[in-house]
Protein backbone atom coordinates (compact mmCIF):
# COMPACT_ATOMS: atom_id res chain seq x y z
CA UNK A 1 0.00 0.00 0.00
CA UNK A 2 1.83 3.84 -0.91
CA UNK A 3 1.70 6.52 1.03
CA UNK A 4 2.62 5.32 4.34
CA UNK A 5 5.03 5.95 6.91
CA UNK A 6 7.38 3.27 9.06
CA UNK A 7 8.60 4.23 11.98
CA UNK A 8 11.23 2.99 15.58
CA UNK A 9 11.99 4.46 18.53
CA UNK A 10 15.42 3.64 19.97
CA UNK A 11 16.43 4.37 23.48
CA UNK A 12 19.68 5.61 24.12
CA UNK A 13 20.82 6.22 27.85
CA UNK A 14 18.40 9.60 28.36
CA UNK A 15 17.72 9.74 24.78
CA UNK A 16 14.41 8.95 23.32
CA UNK A 17 15.12 9.12 19.30
CA UNK A 18 12.72 8.41 16.90
CA UNK A 19 13.21 7.76 12.87
CA UNK A 20 10.41 7.58 10.55
CA UNK A 21 10.46 7.45 7.06
CA UNK A 22 8.29 7.42 3.80
CA UNK A 23 7.94 3.37 3.31
CA UNK A 24 9.20 2.93 -0.25
CA UNK A 25 12.05 4.80 0.72
CA UNK A 26 13.47 1.39 2.41
CA UNK A 27 16.30 -0.11 1.09
CA UNK A 28 16.92 2.80 -1.31
CA UNK A 29 20.77 3.71 -1.63
CA UNK A 30 20.79 7.79 -1.88
CA UNK A 31 23.89 9.46 -3.06
CA UNK A 32 25.91 11.59 -0.59
CA UNK A 33 28.28 14.67 -0.67
CA UNK A 34 30.01 14.62 -4.63
CA UNK A 35 32.73 11.24 -3.89
CA UNK A 36 30.24 8.87 -5.12
CA UNK A 37 29.50 7.73 -1.36
CA UNK A 38 26.07 6.62 -0.35
CA UNK A 39 23.57 5.81 2.22
CA UNK A 40 21.46 2.64 2.62
CA UNK A 41 17.81 3.34 4.27
CA UNK A 42 17.85 1.14 6.86
CA UNK A 43 14.74 -0.77 8.57
CA UNK A 44 17.52 -1.50 11.08
CA UNK A 45 17.14 2.65 11.71
CA UNK A 46 13.93 3.65 10.48
CA UNK A 47 11.65 0.30 11.67
CA UNK A 48 9.56 -1.51 9.02
CA UNK A 49 6.47 -1.01 10.66
CA UNK A 50 3.58 1.14 9.48
CA UNK A 51 2.38 4.11 11.60
CA UNK A 52 -1.01 6.37 11.82
CA UNK A 53 -0.18 9.93 11.32
CA UNK A 54 -1.64 10.26 14.99
CA UNK A 55 0.71 7.68 16.65
CA UNK A 56 4.26 9.36 14.50
CA UNK A 57 2.36 12.75 16.09
CA UNK A 58 2.49 10.73 20.02
CA UNK A 59 6.12 9.76 19.25
CA UNK A 60 7.61 12.83 18.19
CA UNK A 61 6.03 15.20 20.65
CA UNK A 62 8.03 12.65 23.45
CA UNK A 63 11.24 12.00 21.76
CA UNK A 64 14.45 13.64 22.66
CA UNK A 65 15.97 13.59 19.10
CA UNK A 66 14.03 13.21 15.40
CA UNK A 67 15.43 12.22 11.91
CA UNK A 68 12.92 12.53 9.53
CA UNK A 69 13.14 11.38 6.03
CA UNK A 70 10.62 11.69 2.77
CA UNK A 71 7.62 14.11 1.88
CA UNK A 72 5.08 12.28 3.80
CA UNK A 73 6.75 12.00 7.15
CA UNK A 74 7.79 15.77 7.18
CA UNK A 75 4.48 16.30 6.02
CA UNK A 76 3.05 15.59 8.98
CA UNK A 77 6.09 17.19 11.13
CA UNK A 78 5.19 20.84 9.56
CA UNK A 79 1.32 20.31 10.29
CA UNK A 80 2.39 19.81 13.82
CA UNK A 81 5.05 23.38 14.10
CA UNK A 82 7.57 20.96 14.70
CA UNK A 83 9.67 22.46 11.09
CA UNK A 84 9.70 25.01 9.08
CA UNK A 85 10.18 25.13 5.34
CA UNK A 86 13.84 26.50 6.39
CA UNK A 87 14.10 23.68 8.60
CA UNK A 88 14.84 21.18 5.92
CA UNK A 89 17.46 20.25 3.89
CA UNK A 90 17.92 16.67 1.69
CA UNK A 91 19.49 13.60 1.71
CA UNK A 92 20.34 12.57 -1.78
CA UNK A 93 17.41 14.55 -2.81
CA UNK A 94 15.14 13.34 -0.69
CA UNK A 95 13.36 16.09 1.88
CA UNK A 96 14.95 15.69 5.31
CA UNK A 97 14.72 16.82 8.97
CA UNK A 98 16.33 16.46 12.42
CA UNK A 99 14.85 17.99 15.24
CA UNK A 100 16.31 17.97 18.54
CA UNK A 101 14.72 19.13 21.72
CA UNK A 102 16.96 21.08 23.96
CA UNK A 103 16.36 20.92 27.78
CA UNK A 104 14.79 24.48 29.35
Amino acid sequence: MAGRVVMRVHRVRAEVVVAACDEELLGRSLPIGTGGHTVTISPQFYGERPVSDEELVWALHRATIVNLLGERVLAVARREGLIGPEGTGTLGGVPHAEIISVPE
